[in-house]
């Protein structure tokens, strides 16, 4: 029965979206002063593409995502989604905050089903949940509250939430940030899983160049805020990767390179 749900609902391979960031610009007013984040960042994102973008702390990589999401409107430029300029949030592209961000009062088969609550299609479509929920490895814990679980195990509920809208872009903001290494490694690999079983359009911001060039098949160096788009680095190599790979160490010693940070391999 699970298994015929989990087909029947979420299984199949999803089509990510093409993604087009063009001349974007973006900044904050802060008490009157202009603080610029972005300035003329272009991309190119292919439907199912996972897209790793890596700059230093604080230089505007959340800030980019927040535009592709919606959920702010850049000072000048323009961002589409297959070709639909975005100017608002929508099921289509669905975010994964450091913080899972569950409600504590409500169960972890009641906080995958928020997102097909909000739009009213709950009741048609609780297979769905079910389904994101076994997705995620968490069957035996769909009655379980947060409290009950571990960092890794919220983590696995706020992207089976993202998952049940069966989105066409994963935006990924740091999503591993506060795990264990131990955890953070099982979860990077089931990220991959995930993105490979899907389909969807992903992009990732990370602070770790390692973790970059495991998940990602493109690896996006940003400058000092405002961010400019200083790399456009191709990740060459099937998955799964193995993190001996000379070929990735190599990558790895160009991106830190380019982030000043050579001198600390």
């Amino acid at each position: 029965m699970v298994a015929a749900a989990l087909h029947e609902a979420i299984a199949y391979p999803a089509v990510g979206a093409a993604l087009d960031i063009e001349h974007v610009n973006h900044a904050f007013d802060i008490d009157g002063v202009v603080l610029p984040v972005l300035e003329d960042v272009s991309l190119a994102i292919e439907p199912g593409e996972f897209v790793a973008l890596l700059g230093p702390s604080g230089c505007g990589k959340s800030t980019l995502l927040r535009l592709v999401a919606g959920l702010e409107k850049p000072r000048s430029g323009v961002l589409r989604e297959d070709d639909i300029r975005i100017t608002g949030p929508h099921p289509s592209r669905v975010v994964v905050f450091q913080d899972p961000t569950l409600f504590p009062w409500r169960s972890v088969w009641d906080n995958v089903a928020l997102g097909l609550e909000a739009q009213g299609i709950l009741k048609s479509q609780r297979q769905r949940v079910d389904a994101a929920i076994d997705l995620v490895g968490l069957s035996a814990f769909r009655k379980a509250y947060p409290h009950q679980l571990s960092g890794g195990m919220a983590q696995r509920v706020a992207l089976a939430r993202a998952l049940v809208n069966d989105p066409k872009v994963l935006i990924l903001d740091e999503p591993l940030g506060k795990l264990d290494s131990l955890t953070r490694i099982t979860m990077q690999a089931e990220i991959v899983s995930l993105w490979q079983r899907k389909g969807f359009t992903t992009l990732l911001v990370t602070h770790d160049a390692e973790e970059a060039l495991f998940l990602a098949n493109r690896v996006i160096v940003l400058s000092d805020r405002p961010a400019r788009v200083k790399a456009d680095i191709r990740v060459d190599r099937p998955y799964p990767r193995h993190r001996g790979d000379p070929y990735l160490a190599d990558l790895r010693r160009q991106i830190l390179g380019l982030l000043g940070l050579d001198a600390t391999w």
